[in-house]
């Protein structure tokens, strides 16, 4: 038996979201997951937020609150990876959250997307484990919301490519033939999170939506980190108001 074979959908969990998590009033149905504490620390400065409640994974992290053109909102900072993404995620949909916007960094598998593009994934392709048991083994999970997404890129006069991208568990591990293999199956990007966070809200039936911006690039057998750990206050904030304006749209 392996990973492959892990998908059951014919009894339940035994330790379950809500055995941990808990409604929580008025909690805010869109909620957005970020990466980057300076994007908290951006936000704090342009609207006034309520910490509202918290999650755990090692260390305590605060749910906040708060209202951006007439719209309750919510955001947390995720920690790294899929499952643990995941999780918090399943988390934060027990407490009350039923749409959630998540954006972050990537890298490129060619050079020619530059730093700081914008990119809306179509699929992901399953190289991390999470995905396999949300829903039966398959290469890719198709993103179903990345249509939507790319109307509201649209309405908002925001440029971007839709693309497949690489979802991996071990960045480490991205190897030349590797990437060689998923530029030739046409991803054009590779992070840690989407295929996992995509499989579990389809599983629970819930939206979740996700955009990129580039930073580091993979590209040509060597590696290029170009932004990445770089990115200035400016472009941050840019990024923050973008996804604010998605928020209150899906």
């Amino acid at each position: 038996m392996s990973i492959i074979d892990t998908f059951d959908n014919r009894s339940e969990e035994i330790l379950k979201p809500n055995c941990i998590a808990t409604p929580v009033e008025k909690f805010p149905k869109t909620v957005i997951i970020t990466f980057k504490p300076k994007i908290i620390d951006i936000l704090k400065a342009l609207c006034e937020v309520e910490e509202i409640s918290y999650l755990h994974a090692g260390i305590t992290i605060p749910i906040y609150k708060f209202r951006y053109k007439e719209h309750d909102l919510g955001i947390y900072m995720t920690v790294l990876g899929g499952a643990p993404t995941t999780a918090l995620m399943e988390e934060v949909l027990v407490k009350g959250a039923e749409k959630i916007l998540i954006f972050g960094s990537c890298g490129v598998l060619g050079r020619q997307l530059a730093a700081g593009q914008f990119i809306i994934p179509t699929s992901a392709y399953r190289d991390e484990g999470t995905s396999y048991h949300y829903m039966p083994p398959s290469d890719y999970v198709d993103i179903v919301t990345s249509k939507k997404l790319g109307e509201i890129f649209d309405s908002l006069n925001i440029p971007y490519i839709f693309g497949r991208t690489w979802t991996t568990d071990a960045f480490y591990r991205e190897t030349k033939n590797n990437v060689d293999a998923r530029k030739k199956d046409g991803c054009i990007t590779v992070e840690m999170e989407c295929a996992s966070v995509m499989a579990a809200s389809q599983f629970r039936k819930k939206s979740a939506f996700q955009f990129l911006y580039s930073e580091d690039s993979l590209d040509g057998g060597t590696w290029d980190a170009r932004t990445m750990g770089k990115v200035p206050h400016s472009n941050l904030e840019k990024y923050l108001k973008i996804a604010l304006e998605v928020a209150i749209k899906i």
